[in-house]
């Protein structure tokens, strides 16, 4: 009888087993607390040597305790991608988790060996758009919040001042914060605007009076930074790429405030986070 009674209560066992949430190495991941876009400019400016210093300033930047600890502390750690851009905008790193120090030396080993891409123009507009229809919404896990990290020498030289503004607007849209770090080269970008190299169609403006001339960080001051928290950190040169870098990485993933933003942009960041003031440098 004992035995029949046994038999009875197995089918209630077996499916309080099945309902009880999963723990342990079974437990789903939490997702990551930011998702991470580090986009470069490759453009003509941008010679091997130059290329060369980026890659490995990114490398010496994932590979520092700093940063390491910084997205490693999340539960669910920090996704990263990196974004090649000039007269075209490319995935050069896929979406990748970085939950473990294992995880960020992977993937600085992989930034090291990105090849050099070919481009003449700098596209800022066109890089901005392939951001907001292709890789944002390829993004694999819902995250808390997202930083696209711009870096360059130069200003766009092929977008035309509506349309870069228009690009900017959708990708801020997304619920992106955008983060600046221009490379400030003496003799180079002094003054921007004046006189640039542009693409064949863009079009030449007036120079400007004196009183309104700016350097490049002025420059992605006004076109480049938007949305909650942005910020701008410049770097005197290419050889002080990596130190900038490393700081900026721990800013950026640190600083997680602000409403979960699904992968393929679902569930937009609440509007007021949309559009930040710029800030200033």
């Amino acid at each position: 009888m004992q035995s029949l009674r046994a038999l009875r209560r197995l089918p209630l066992l077996v499916g309080l087993i099945v309902l009880a949430p999963a723990t342990g190495h079974g437990a789903a991941e939490p997702p990551p607390a930011v998702a991470l876009v580090v986009s470069v400019d490759v453009s003509e400016s941008v010679d091997a040597g130059r290329f060369s210093l980026q890659m490995e300033g990114i490398a010496e930047a994932l590979e520092d305790p700093g940063v390491v600890a910084a997205m490693t502390g999340h539960p669910g750690g920090t996704l990263f991608a990196m974004v090649t851009w000039a007269d075209r905008a490319t995935l050069a790193v896929g979406w990748r988790r970085i939950a473990t120090r294992a995880d960020a030396l992977a993937m600085a080993a992989q930034v090291r060996a990105t090849p050099r891409q070919s481009g003449e123009f700098t596209c800022l507009g066109q890089m901005f758009r392939t951001l907001t229809a292709s890789v944002l919404p390829a993004m694999p896990m819902p995250v808390e919040r997202i930083v696209v990290d711009v870096s360059g020498d130069g200003i766009d030289n092929c977008t035309d001042p509506d349309s870069l503004e228009a690009e900017r607007t959708a990708l801020l849209a997304t619920g992106a914060t955008i983060n600046g770090l221009p490379i400030l080269v003496p003799g180079e970008n002094d003054v921007v605007g004046a006189g640039a190299y542009r693409a064949p169609g863009y079009g030449l403006r007036a120079t400007p009076l004196p009183q309104e001339r700016q350097g490049l960080a002025q420059w992605y001051a006004a076109h480049v930074l938007g949305g909650p928290g942005a910020f701008l950190l410049n770097a005197a040169g290419y050889g002080d790429f990596s130190r900038a870098l490393r700081r900026k990485f721990v800013r950026e993933v640190s600083a997680v405030t602000g409403p979960r933003i699904r992968g393929g942009c679902e569930g937009l960041a609440d509007r007021r986070f949309r559009q930040a003031p710029r800030s200033s440098c």
